[in-house]
């Protein structure tokens, strides 16, 4: 199939992950056709799905938070039946000594929490009864949590969290991008847990649950790929956008190569939903800032290891959503997913498995070792953490070098000159997770308001969704 076309499509969406998919779907939704270029071989980027010997492994995500954008969507695509909601009681632990100790998950249970001190519980409670100020320039998580509550609970909670989070380092995250809610605490109230406990939502309200499908995470994007049809294009490569104008109206023309093959799309609309060193190198065309901006934003490296074993070999406990580890605890493995214990149908009867993570931001070189030496290394850990007697029946490594963009020090400036970058752009658009919030909800609500920002700017130069021919 060629995609090349003389006329302009009326969007082009370049990246096939969830931003991609959901920005594409909701334009379909509104009448309006977006065509998905995707490089890979298949949708959904790092979401992905591979079932081997009965086991059902996630290679990227093992979960999403049901936000209200991405419940919307999951219904749109009827596939509430195929939803399963984790028990929002299961347990987390932080390993603490060799130990496994379970993470208090409100601000009330941190001050009976074994893993932290009388001096570190004191300040927690005489927090609430002060008040501060954040301080005028941009903070760190590192700085913020000693700066309020001291560094065991940043050793201690806070830098496994962050790890688990956004495989980050809590010295260079930023607090207001990483985590607004925790700087509008502050900025608020003047307190973080008087913010927390007046932010709860009112008794009885639904909450967001962790959640995943029966046949896994792969499950949402290859949804939203079969709706789009002919629309999403896999293994096609845009090697540059630039833009020109014809019949007076505004375009862009988009290189791609697919097959072996240069071929050129034009479109009224670009949507760029690629990581940012992918879109720097698409867009230098376009403003020669675009890389010098996009080159701030980096991204950690991460080892993702998964491993089933029979049920009989395993002596420890593995009930609930999984472990932390704290650096301190001298381990390369940054936490694991007790997926068999989350989710029905991840491994066969009488098995187990569990997925954990490695390398990130402060261990960037382990995602360098050999397949054998990370599963080694990682296996070997968890099966002494958790009292596992013999070798894995069945172990899969995957790595990515960008799997989570860091939103550090100054990433907000940076967003900000990016959308300042794009407006002198009219017509092309960014979505992806290095802009609202790395979760899969809020790359979905992001995608949304993408998507409806297109179809302004559409009906601004007189394109529309009606008498719109899809070229082929």
């Amino acid at each position: 199939m060629s995609i090349a076309s003389l006329t302009p499509f009326p969007v082009v969406v370049i990246g096939g992950g969830i931003s991609g998919l959901a920005c594409a779907y909701r334009l379909q939704q509104a009448g309006i056709p977006a065509r998905v270029l995707e490089a890979g071989t298949r949708p959904g980027g790092v979401i992905a799905t591979k079932e081997k010997d009965g086991f059902l492994f996630e290679l990227g995500p093992q979960s999403f938070l049901s936000t209200p954008p991405l419940v919307r969507l999951i219904e749109a695509l009827s596939l509430q039946n195929e939803l399963l909601r984790a028990d929002p009681k299961a347990p987390r632990y932080i390993l603490s000594r060799g130990r496994l100790v379970a993470a208090p998950l409100a601000p009330p249970s941190l001050l009976t929490t074994p893993l932290l001190g009388a001096r570190t519980k004191w300040r927690i409670f005489i927090e609430m009864l002060h008040r501060t100020r954040p301080p005028a320039n941009d903070e760190s998580v590192a700085s913020f949590i000693r700066r309020k509550f001291g560094d065991e609970l940043l050793n201690q909670m806070v830098a496994p969290f962050v790890s688990g989070v956004y495989a980050g380092d809590p010295e260079k995250l930023s607090l207001r991008a990483a985590f607004p809610m925790l700087h509008g605490f502050e900025t608020r109230y003047g307190s973080v847990v008087r913010g927390a406990m007046k932010s709860r939502p009112p008794r009885g309200a639904p909450r967001p649950g962790l959640c995943s499908f029966r046949a896994g995470m792969g499950t949402l994007p290859e949804a939203l790929a079969a709706r789009l049809g002919d629309l999403f294009v896999a293994e096609t490569r845009v090697v540059a956008v630039r833009r020109g104008k014809a019949n007076g109206k505004p375009w862009f023309e988009n290189e791609v190569t697919r097959n072996g093959l240069r071929e050129s799309l034009s479109a009224s609309a670009v949507v760029v939903a690629t990581p940012t060193h992918v879109a720097s190198q698409m867009l230098k065309g376009l403003s020669d800032e675009f890389p010098q901006v996009f080159g701030r934003i980096e991204y950690a490296p991460v080892a993702v290891v998964a491993a089933g074993y029979r049920r009989e070999q395993i002596k420890g406990s593995n009930n609930g959503f999984g472990l932390l580890v704290p650096r301190s605890e001298g381990l390369r493995v940054l936490g694991t997913v007790w997926n068999s214990s989350l989710f029905p149908g991840r491994a066969p009867e009488g098995m187990a498995c569990f997925t954990s993570f490695a390398g990130g931001a402060t261990d960037p070189g382990f995602c360098e070792l050999s397949d054998e030496q990370i599963a080694g290394t990682i296996c070997g850990e968890v099966e002494r953490v958790l009292q596992i007697t013999g070798r894995a029946v069945i172990t899969m490594v995957n790595r990515y070098a960008h799997a989570i963009p860091q939103y550090n020090l100054g990433h907000c400036e940076t967003v900000s000159t990016l959308r300042t970058l794009t407006s002198a752009v009219p017509g092309l658009f960014l979505a992806g997770n290095y802009l609202s919030g790395p979760a899969i909800g809020a790359c979905v609500e992001h995608a949304d308001q993408t998507a409806d920002a297109v179809r302004v700017y559409l009906a601004s130069i007189g394109v529309t969704g009606a008498g719109i021919v899809a070229h082929a």
